[in-house]
């Protein structure tokens, strides 16, 4: 079966086209992400009242953590 024969021009041409084909995906993700990341960040609400939030004391005896 003969080999197909493409001028090393082509080849080439068309493994920079792939290349640039697979960068602009890979931004495209990026930024998509990126915006997903914002968004859910936005969403987030924080608590405002320190003073109804448990604080951690250390057990002197046991050496463990707790509220």
């Amino acid at each position: 079966m003969p080999a197909i024969l493409l001028s090393p021009l082509l080849k080439w041409s068309l493994a920079a086209a792939g290349g640039a084909m697979l960068v602009h995906w890979v931004v495209r993700e990026a930024r998509r992400i990126n915006d997903e990341l914002d968004q859910s960040r936005q969403v987030r609400v924080r608590v405002s009242d320190r003073e109804n939030r448990p604080t951690l004391r250390r057990d002197p005896l046991t050496g463990e953590y707790r509220p």
